[in-house]
């Protein structure tokens, strides 16, 4: 099964360092975060990708063309012909393709866009700037067993400010927020069948709005609930915390050795 990875749009929010690159390729421990979903997939047997690219679409196709040069050790010999010698090579068993899919093209046009990539087979699809643990064959087994058009990720996120307990106007403590005062959201890490291009119109529709809604109301949007890590790179807070696990050596989404 191909892996579709949306990675094209402006990433404003993060716009400390989007503005030199596209959001999925912004660096947690010294590798763009496009690489870490990567690396989950692949630690599941999935290893062909196809990367929705847009905005700097260039900086990512130059990242995957020199990649095998920058995970190998080298020799540069000027005295023979400016001969190169490669030597402990390290190269992933990946096949990738990056199209670009336009610079403003919303993320159910990226997504149709990539139909003649896809062909005629069910795919997994999710979200440049978010890593988790969820184990991606349970997911797989689960949308096989839904038998549905569609089966997202769902997520309870962290809570981002403190609760406070009230009696009517009266405030009597405060606390951490629990995921029990959360909903589940969509959290990517979706499975979708060929059928969903129908649902997407052109390059100007959000997935997460017509296509997902129609989905839904015609009962073909299912939830694989998942209660473990989950964390979007939303802001340079979320990447400092997602850098913190990373340096600790304790990211819940390394599942790879």
């Amino acid at each position: 099964m191909k892996v579709v990875l949306l990675a094209g749009g402006y990433g404003t929010r993060i716009s400390e360092e989007s503005q030199f690159k596209p959001k999925p390729m912004v660096e947690l421990g010294g590798m763009p975060i496009l690489w870490h979903i990567m690396k989950e997939y692949s630690h599941y047997g999935f290893n062909d990708f196809i990367i929705c690219a847009g905005y700097k679409q260039e900086v990512i196709k130059k990242w995957f063309a020199d990649y095998y040069i920058y995970r190998s050790d080298i020799t540069f010999d000027f005295t023979k012909a400016n001969r190169m010698q490669v030597h402990n090579e390290h190269a992933e068993p990946w096949r990738v393709t990056v199209v670009d899919t336009g610079l403003n093209t919303l993320t159910g046009g990226r997504i149709k866009r990539i139909k003649d990539f896809v062909g005629n087979e069910p795919f997994f699809m999710t979200y440049g700037d978010g890593v988790s643990d969820v184990n991606i064959c349970e997911l797989l087994e689960a949308h096989r067993r839904f038998g549905k058009l569609a089966t997202l990720t769902a997520v309870k996120p962290e809570g981002r400010f403190g609760m406070m307990d009230m009696t009517g106007e009266r405030v009597d403590a405060f606390r951490e927020k629990s995921q029990t005062d959360l909903g589940y959201i969509n959290g990517g890490y979706m499975v979708l069948e060929p059928g969903v291009f129908d649902y997407i119109d052109g390059d100007f529709v959000m997935f997460e709005r017509e296509p997902m809604e129609a989905l839904a109301a015609d009962g073909q949007l299912m939830a694989f609930k998942h209660d473990g890590f989950w964390q979007c790179m939303d802001t340079m807070r979320d990447k400092e915390c997602l850098e913190k696990l990373w340096a600790s050596g304790q990211a819940p989404w390394k599942v790879w050795d």
